[in-house]
């Protein structure tokens, strides 16, 4: 029987940090968050959820009030985990629950996301924001070793004659098993002297897939892709995964992963509204409405649950043709 999923909004509001953004816990009031917020925008914070904001109403992600997407479609079966008395942020928590989100799936027909869930509190160019070097990692130490155990569990072993590897959305640093090479391996991300220095490129490309969301390589380039706890900022997701398929090889493999942290200001109001289990129902969402995925599959290879940066895999392999 299949799974009728529904999400949960839950109101997490944000905590800037030096390296990332922490959520609050949903007890915390919004005059709480604001004042946790770094002083650079803490102004802003105040005016949007007045009502300000150039004239626009006060944005949903500060808020936490909801999102206009598939909970009138889609109810959870069984009451197990229901959007009621237990929400998915306690169904995560459960080992090896996460898998089971993705499982036997019911997907509403059309796409059920609107233009407004992929708003940004910061829409200013995005070159901008990474004009500058960040020579930082974006999850802690635990996170890092076990997304470098699940690449080294189903990477093509290093040195594979004619494998190639995309890592998008890449950096000065992948999280790629020490010493894994291949003949190609391709960066494409926002900022030049990040990827120049990250060691296991074998080339770069450098551009912002939101305003361009083409990936510049030819059909059936790659065995993979990576995405490293970047694809809550994409605001042209459909595109970028159609783009995706259109690259990878028949039977290639395409891994998002995630965890609990971002820029706040940069990204998209669907995620910064929801919690962990509901990002893997949207990342899941943009393999289905893709097209050309195998039914996508979600991984929980969080270190140390309660005592670390979670870690989410969600993956798919572009369907082989005959």
């Amino acid at each position: 029987m299949a799974n009728r999923i529904g999400l949960r909004i839950h109101h997490r509001l944000p905590v800037v940090l030096a390296g990332g953004v922490y959520p609050c816990s949903s007890s915390y009031s919004v005059t709480c968050a604001i004042g946790s917020v770094h002083p650079s925008l803490s102004k802003a914070l105040k005016q949007w959820t007045s009502g300000g904001g150039g004239g626009r109403a006060p944005r949903r992600l500060i808020l936490g009030l909801g999102v206009s997407f598939w909970t009138q479609y889609m109810s959870m079966a069984g009451g197990s985990v229901g959007v009621g008395g237990n929400s998915f942020i306690a169904f995560a928590r459960q080992k090896g629950a996460v898998e089971e989100i993705l499982k036997n799936a019911e997907w509403p027909e059309q796409f059920p996301f609107k233009e407004e869930d992929f708003q940004r509190f910061d829409e200013s160019p995005d070159s901008l924001f990474y004009e500058t070097p960040r020579l930082v990692t974006h999850i802690d130490d635990p996170a890092i070793a076990a997304l470098t155990k699940y690449y080294s569990e189903v990477f093509p072993p290093s040195n594979t004659p004619g494998v190639s590897i995309l890592d998008m959305c890449s950096s000065w640093v992948s999280h790629f098993p020490a010493g894994y090479k291949q003949d190609r391996i391709v960066g494409l991300g926002m900022n030049e002297e990040e990827l120049k220095l990250n060691p296991v490129l074998t080339e770069y490309a450098v551009q912002d897939l939101n305003l361009n969301p083409k990936i510049p390589f030819e059909d059936n380039s790659f065995d993979v892709i990576t995405n490293a706890v970047s694809v809550d900022y994409l605001t042209k997701p459909l595109d970028i995964f159609k783009e995706m398929r259109r690259v990878l090889k028949p039977g290639g493999l395409a891994i998002m992963s995630f965890s609990n942290r971002c820029f706040f200001t940069k990204a998209i109001s669907i995620w910064t509204s929801t919690g962990d289990a509901d990002h893997v129902l949207i990342v899941g969402s943009y393999f289905h409405y893709a097209g050309g995925f195998e039914p996508p599959q979600a991984v929980d290879i969080s270190p140390n649950p309660g005592r670390s940066d979670p870690m989410y895999i969600v993956y798919s392999r572009k369907v082989s043709t005959a």
